[in-house]
């Protein structure tokens, strides 16, 4: 079974409706010929955006020359009530100073040293999810978000903070479009960025939360008690450049970039991970062998005997890469493929088409997760394949993502059996990450 994708626009439209389709659905708002194109070039009457596929353009933006390409700013824009200044948003020294910081917390023994946490937080996920007709972004979310709360502040989300924060933030979800109109329109700083009033106020109650957490931690660290969690880490760790720390309110723009990322892009990739395991039984029930002889010692050293479960979630990641599209801006005058680029173009990397572009991967709709042992397709995914992004700006967890997400894919698999709804076939769409635009429903039941 080909798993579901959006339909695509014709290959031209008004500027008006391309407007239109962008703010609803990013993905379906793009013609079919960028699943083949080596580049692409959109004109409005602000700016010009180039959507690159081309693995050498790519090198040069992401690794080759990365502070000659920032991170645009029209799609931070439409984030801020929420990140702040976070190291999503940042670029230049800025940004490499919060990286300095953050960066230690994720390396060396750290894995290790959470995986009794996200272990933890599997289980629970097990012991609570429903049987029966089942929208499963939902329960899925709850158990990213616990994910992050056992690892950062060493909290399950029962505790009642960690549990307004979730339900904060999804009413911060179903408000922020993942357009703001700055993302189109000229506007100067001072010009107010027309934030939907649900969205600030979410945005505002996160914040006043995790600032709660943030400073109870800080009194935890001064005393002298506080738990070796990731919060902890950052908090202690100062700039090796500067001697800086991180203040409450930096570290809270960099918390919730952690609950952002590391929360809904989790939920995101395992809803449809589940989806295609639901929809490819024999896949499903080698996941479930797998896992049963995980279960039976699940120590950090047999994490690697998941062998074929990470290739499942590696193959989810490229059919349904949680962050679609990543937009850069080049500082100076570029060639591209011979034609040139004038300095603030907005160039779009798209995992999206990338991950499913016919000139790179043999059946690239397919769902096959015995790909990653061939040498041509393990050629394609340091090319053509980048869920976490690359280079310096590269996801700072996806460590942490990958075993999380293998982890709970095996443990689900093992204590329950997943069935499609055929009258409720999940079609993706883009909002803050890729999601269903009427959930992913499956059937679960008991093994």
């Amino acid at each position: 079974m080909i798993p579901p994708k959006p339909t695509a626009r014709p290959d031209k439209v008004s500027l008006w409706r391309y407007l239109r389709l962008f703010r609803a659905d990013i993905l379906s708002a793009q013609p079919a010929r960028l699943y083949h194109a080596w580049m692409a070039e959109f004109r409005t009457p602000f700016f010009r955006s180039y959507l690159v596929n081309d693995p050498a353009l790519i090198a040069r933006i992401l690794t080759e020359r990365p502070d000659d390409f920032p991170k645009s700013m029209r799609i931070a824009e439409g984030l801020r009530p929420l990140l702040g200044n976070s190291v999503f948003v940042t670029n230049g020294e800025v940004w490499k100073r919060q990286r300095r910081i953050i960066d230690p917390a994720f390396e060396g023994g750290r894995l290790r040293d959470t995986y009794p946490a996200i272990l933890a937080a599997a289980r629970a996920a097990v012991t609570r999810m429903p049987t029966g007709p089942t929208e499963i972004e939902e329960p899925l979310s709850h158990t990213a978000a616990d994910v992050i709360f056992r690892t950062l502040f060493s909290i399950p989300i029962e505790n009642a903070t960690a549990r307004q924060v979730f339900h904060e933030f999804k009413t911060y979800q179903r408000t922020q479009p993942i357009l703001n109109l700055a993302a189109f329109l000229p506007l100067p700083r001072w010009v107010p960025r027309f934030h939907r009033p649900a969205t600030k106020r979410a945005a505002g109650k996160i914040r006043q939360l995790i600032t709660t957490l943030t400073q109870v931690r800080a009194a935890d660290i001064a005393a002298g008690h506080a738990p070796d969690d990731l919060a902890t880490k950052i908090m202690t760790t100062a700039d090796p450049l500067t001697g800086q720390r991180f203040q409450t309110e930096e570290m809270v723009d960099q918390v919730a970039i952690f609950f952002l990322a590391g929360h809904e892009t989790s939920a995101s990739a395992l809803s449809w991970a589940l989806y295609l395991l639901a929809t490819h039984p024999e896949a499903q029930a080698k996941v479930a062998a797998e896992a049963a002889q995980f279960c039976e010692r699940p120590d950090f050293s047999m994490l690697a005997r998941l062998r074929f479960t990470r290739d499942c979630f590696r193959e989810t990641l490229r059919l349904y890469p949680p962050v679609p599209m990543m937009v850069r801006q080049n500082t100076a005058p570029e060639d591209f493929r011979g034609r040139p680029v004038k300095p603030g173009a907005q160039i779009v990397l798209s995992p999206w088409h990338l991950h499913r572009h016919d000139r790179f991967w043999p059946a690239p709709d397919a769902f096959d997760p015995d790909r990653w042992h061939t040498a041509e397709n393990r050629s394609h995914a340091r090319d053509a394949y980048l869920p976490f992004s690359a280079g310096p700006r590269v996801c700072t967890g996806a460590g942490f993502a990958m075993l999380e997400g293998t982890l709970l894919l095996a443990l689900l698999t093992q204590a329950f059996t997943f069935e499609p709804i055929p009258d409720r076939i999940p079609i993706p769409v883009a909002h803050l990450t890729v999601r269903a635009k009427d959930g992913i429903w499956l059937k679960i039941t008991k093994r």
